[in-house]
């Protein structure tokens, strides 16, 4: 080598050196803890690639594509540098729209996206992330069919997860086309959500595919079993054939595949194949993803039983997690704590995808809104001194209004099935005997009493005719201030001023409306709730009629919750038949008979049997009773929070 050449060689090797010195964290330069918004979304990448999915759902004789639209900061790609991804695979994107204001993608005149629903290509895109969204099969611009949470709909979100992590083909058109890689990203992704976009993300973490580090599902389904049915009780009165078809963009090739929806889902109540292929709970083990969990805790869409046995199962294999549970019903978390959740969304990914140790996972587990927009925090949830204790129902002095509390009774009380009440109705009468429930109050409490997890009500109850259904429902007896979930905006209402989160085109903006608390004052709020079919008493796989004048065991499993009911207050337990507009009636309108000796509620209860015996036994008169400690808000919210005490 010359001498020429040899010295410039040599020059450009320490410069090099020099620069990476330079660039090297130091105690001075400490490694970067937040993304910043350093990239033009004005001139970020706008693409779309159809991925080869490997199945033929539609049976035209050619592998499914489906369509992932690509939104990606230009700059990386130009500096050689990757970057991760943030996904929502949907089938909304041109049926329904995403999000409070409904939005749709819409593209331009090449058929690159142009609106990306949402705000997180706006603010992500800046900030060093690509974010993809996709079309589940048989929607939008893909090829296939809906199958509802089966292989069709898991298979083409996570064939998209494949392609990013280098593992499957894409082209650049629906049919035919040329090959395209996606050199610009690592690979690692995270998907995000809500409702049936949640509900995939759950699905595809569950098959343990690689470079899926994160799932954040908001209002997702863990089982879609327990979406159409609450132990053999009918939820709706239709099945995933009909979902299928309100979503599909070409039903006319999917008929054969809404058919076996159809025969694979049964009125019954009966589990059967289908709904074993769709029971993501069943696969935790596989999940190599973190899970970031947010639901309502009154949602009665995609009840709280999903985000429960979700949590337990996930917790069983030691899976990193996070969990939000709010008070609204089926509510993104953008519209009911929009600036924390941006701010914690934000950490979430940098933590989980560009690997910046900015502490979110040293922060308390679990945020819970106790009161409209008032939040706490708890180290671990449950609470580490979360026990299951077991309370007992018993006959009061007036018929169908009994008490509840440590010690086992006997007896029994009877109610009638009638379809017109609901849940609401029951809590409104609970002090009020009427013949449609039975009600067991405990007294009056002396101090908080806080139930966090899912709890199980176990009846034996005889039946008058040879069908019967059951509700369980816990409540809080006593006034309260609450999100109205039963209103339209299901605990938030919408404004006509807008906020703004990312940077905005002409074309997608990253401003929407803002939104408040929409409240309800109450005298009693229903805490958790569970359904059954007591002719599925001995297995979910074959529900069987009943002969009148025989006893029955069942357990009813109710949703997740996490509630403090307070000083004065009472808890209550409710058992009765249909709860209107809940679930489906039975065919018969039955009397039903408890055996109380054999009837019992098991509650996770902080503090355990202590703290329900604590808080249902009068102070010693001249005593009073005092709090010891107030613990501090762990964390710097300022939306009202404190901390619970986690032992």
């Amino acid at each position: 080598m010359p001498i020429r050449s040899l010295w410039r060689t040599l020059a450009v090797l320490a410069v090099g050196a020099l620069t990476a010195v330079l660039l090297a964290p130091t105690a001075a330069q400490a490694a970067p803890r937040e993304s910043r918004p350093v990239y033009s979304y004005a001139d970020a990448v706008r693409e779309s690639v159809w991925v080869d999915t490997g199945l033929d759902e539609d049976g035209d004789g050619r592998t499914d594509r489906v369509a992932a639209d690509i939104v990606r900061p230009a700059e990386p790609a130009r500096q050689g540098r990757k970057v991760p991804v943030i996904m929502d695979a949907s089938p909304y994107y041109s049926c329904c729209g995403r999000g409070n204001e409904s939005q749709l993608k819409t593209y331009d005149a090449q058929g690159h996206v142009v609106q990306m629903p949402l705000f997180y290509d706006n603010y992500f895109v800046p900030r060093g992330y690509a974010f993809v969204g996709v079309d589940l099969a048989g929607t939008n611009r893909s090829d296939g069919c809906v199958d509802v949470g089966g292989r069709s709909d898991i298979g083409s979100a996570k064939a998209v997860v494949d392609w990013l992590g280098g593992r499957a083909r894409a082209y650049t058109s629906r049919t035919g086309g040329t090959p395209v890689k996606a050199s610009w990203t690592n690979g690692a992704t995270g998907m995000i959500g809500k409702s049936w976009d949640a509900t995939i993300a759950n699905g595809v973490a569950a098959t343990g595919v690689k470079n899926l580090k994160t799932i954040v599902p908001i209002s997702g389904i863990s089982s879609w079993y327990d979406y159409y049915f609450a132990q053999g009780a009918q939820l709706y009165d239709g099945g995933p054939d009909e979902l299928a078809g309100y979503v599909e963009s070409e039903e006319v090739h999917c008929a054969a595949v809404r058919q076996k929806l159809a025969d694979g889902s049964p009125d019954s109540g009966d589990w059967t194949r289908l709904w074993t292929e769709r029971d993501y709970v069943k696969d935790a083990g596989k999940v190599r993803a973190s899970v970031f969990l947010v639901h309502g805790m009154q949602d009665l869409n995609v009840r709280t039983k999903h985000v429960g046995q979700w949590w337990d199962a996930l917790a069983k294999h030691g899976v990193e997690r996070k969990i939000w549970l709010s008070q609204t019903g089926h509510v993104d978390p953008f519209d009911y704590r929009r600036g924390a959740w941006v701010d914690t969304l934000h950490r979430w990914f940098d933590h989980e995808l560009l690997g910046y140790d900015n502490g979110i996972d040293r922060e308390p587990m679990a945020d819970i809104e106790r009161h409209p927009d008032q939040w706490t925090t708890s180290a671990v949830w449950p609470p580490r001194d979360t026990r299951t204790t077991t309370l007992y129902p018993a006959r009061g002095t007036t018929p169908g209004v009994g008490t509840l509390g440590l010690r086992r009774a006997t007896g029994t009380e009877t109610f009638t099935d009638d379809p017109s009440r609901s849940e609401t109705d029951w809590a409104a009468d609970l002090t009020e005997p009427t013949p449609d429930k039975a009600a067991f109050i405990t007294p009056a409490l002396t101090g908080p009493l806080r139930i966090s997890g899912s709890s199980r009500v176990t009846v034996t109850a005889t039946p008058s005719t040879n069908s019967a259904h059951l509700s369980a429902v816990l409540v809080d007896l006593g006034p309260d201030t609450i999100r109205d979930y039963a209103d339209g905006g299901e605990g938030i209402t919408t404004l006509t001023d807008r906020t703004c989160f990312g940077a905005s085109t002409a074309g997608d903006s990253a401003c929407f409306k803002a939104t408040a608390a929409k409240t309800a004052d109450v005298g009693a709020t229903v805490v958790s709730r569970g359904w059954a079919d007591l002719g599925h008493h001995a297995s979910l796989a074959k529900g069987v009629p009943l002969t009148p004048g025989r006893a029955y065991t069942m357990t009813l499993d109710l949703a997740a919750t996490d509630h403090v009911v307070p000083k004065g207050h009472r808890l209550a337990l409710v058992v009765a038949g249909t709860d209107k507009d809940l679930i489906e009636p039975p065919a018969t309108r039955p009397t039903l008979t408890l055996d109380l000796t054999r009837t019992t509620a098991r509650l996770p209860l902080t503090g355990g049997p202590a703290a329900l015996d604590r808080a249902t036994t009068a102070p010693p008169a001249g005593r009073t009773l005092t709090v010891v400690g107030t613990p501090r808000c762990l964390t710097g919210h300022g939306d009202g929070c404190t901390a619970d005490a986690d032992r």
